[in-house]
């Protein structure tokens, strides 16, 4: 039986047909007006792992032994995922980006240079689209792990028996499962965690949005909440007010204490 879709691949679907539809008209093949319309747009993803959270997931997916029969093998079938995970938290990449690198360059595949430590995510001959893929500097953390995956003979970043990972949401699944983490916790929470993880750390607006290519407008709609800067100065506009306010009060009740002694002096003499 079909898998029925899910309503954003719907929009998704729809999004191109109204550009086709578009652009056709454009160049005059059409003059009739088309007009598609789109579900809504869901609210933006809110779920983003802990650094406990993260190192949990990572330490499930490492240390999985396969169960055959019933019993625990010495077959350590998710690594891959593990390898997976660690490249998600560090560069917050597509899924699909980690999956189809290489680690050399390669027609068709983003690939990584491990001699200069630059990622280069948009895959070679291919034009950039909405989906941003600028090319990043690699953590030195990362890149050691990266170089001795190529010295161990890989030949693609998440490698399975030999072979460049196609899709790795159902392995996965299993190691978010092992972690208890909820089947929210999808391989795009990765991407999501890495940038909300940058906020946190109050990198500027301007080097998140360049190093993990998104808009400034999805930053705020979904990340500055999370950044130490976000409405400071609304935040230091009210403190300011406030201490403005007390140091009014002490003065208004300094005078007030003052009146108060000329007052009584006055009686007394």
């Amino acid at each position: 039986m079909a898998q029925r879709p899910t309503d954003a691949a719907a929009r998704r679907e729809l999004e191109d047909l109204r550009a086709a539809i578009n652009y056709h008209r454009k160049e005059g093949l059409c003059t009739d007006v088309v007009e598609i319309v789109l579900p809504d747009e869901h609210a933006p993803r809110e779920r983003w792992l802990t650094r406990s959270e993260a190192a949990k997931l990572l330490l499930c997916a490492w240390r999985y032994r396969e169960i055959q029969k019933g019993v625990a093998t010495d077959r350590r079938s998710r690594r891959h995922v593990a390898r997976f995970i660690l490249v998600g938290l560090y560069t917050g990449t597509r899924a699909s980006a980690i999956c189809g690198a290489a680690l050399q360059p390669t027609e068709g595949r983003g690939w990584i240079d491990l001699e200069r430590g630059v990622f280069y995510r948009r895959p070679m001959g291919r034009r950039e689209t909405k989906k941003r893929q600028p090319a990043i500097p690699l953590p030195a953390a990362l890149l050691s792990h990266l170089r001795r995956w190529k010295r161990n003979g890989q030949r693609f970043v998440i490698e399975w028996n030999a072979q460049p990972v196609r899709a790795i949401e159902k392995a996965f699944a299993g190691a978010v499962a092992d972690a208890k983490l909820g089947p929210d916790v999808t391989p795009h929470v990765l991407r999501h965690t890495a940038i909300t993880w940058a906020a946190q750390e109050g990198v500027p607006e301007h080097e998140i949005c360049g190093y993990y290519g998104i808009t400034r407008q999805i930053f705020e709609e979904v990340y500055a909440h999370h950044h130490p800067d976000h409405l400071s100065k609304a935040r230091d506009a009210l403190g300011k007010r406030k201490r403005h306010n007390q140091v009014v009060a002490r003065h208004k009740m300094k005078a007030t204490e003052s009146e108060q002694r000329a007052s009584n002096v006055a009686k007394i003499r």
